[in-house]
């Protein structure tokens, strides 16, 4: 009879389908089990503090507060707390800020199938592990100069199908200044223009689809 320790898990996900075949997954294992699950961000917080699991697994996307939020909240509380984030969004704005959240993998759904198991292990021994492809992206950007929250407002605006005038009536600013932001965030993303602006910050995980 094995005596090897039970990882403990819970997994926080909006999608019952997605937590049904997490759960299916790990329970096929004897080293782990599902302890508990939620279906919110703030619901997640309270069974973290509930049951106390070795690993959490959180979507980024939640239907309250996001899963960075998510995990600042837990690791306010409990500093040792062990997260994998799950998403469908490769971004490296959102994976950075995952992972400076406190995050110690970073999984893509599509890799659950094939990746999971061995990356809830890992986690488990104190280990951190971010895809190729995200670690590149990352690497890709480290040296970026940041967009501004103004200059993010601007541009969500313009996402939003706002012409110039509009999006200075909103922001309570003259249009020359909106005009201005825009001059700055073009090159800072590399933008040919504004709708290739507002895809590449779509595509990075800065504005929100």
């Amino acid at each position: 009879m094995s005596t090897q320790p039970v990882i403990r898990i819970l997994t926080i996900d909006d999608h019952p389908l997605l937590r049904d075949g997490v759960s299916a997954v790990i329970e096929a294992e004897s080293d782990m089990s599902v302890v508990a699950e939620a279906s919110e961000g703030n619901l997640g917080v309270e069974a973290y503090r509930q049951h106390r699991p070795d690993v959490t697994l959180v979507d980024l996307r939640l239907p309250d507060i996001s899963g960075v939020e998510v995990m600042r909240k837990i690791r306010s509380e409990f500093p040792s707390a062990r997260f994998i984030v799950l998403t469908t969004y490769s971004g490296d704005v959102q994976a950075l800020d995952a992972l400076k959240a406190g995050a110690s993998a970073y999984l893509l759904k599509s890799m659950l199938r094939t990746e999971l198991l061995e990356t809830i292990r890992l986690v488990h021994m104190g280990k951190r592990r971010i895809p190729p492809e995200i670690a590149a992206e990352i690497a890709e950007h480290a040296t970026d100069d940041a967009l501004s929250e103004r200059e993010l407002q601007v541009l969500r605006a313009v996402g939003s199908g706002y012409s110039n005038k509009q999006i200075a009536t909103r922001l309570a600013i003259s249009e020359s200044t909106v005009k201005s932001h825009m001059k700055s965030i073009l090159p800072k993303l590399n933008a040919r223009d504004r709708t290739h602006a507002v895809m590449i910050a779509v595509k990075r995980g800065m504005l929100d689809v």
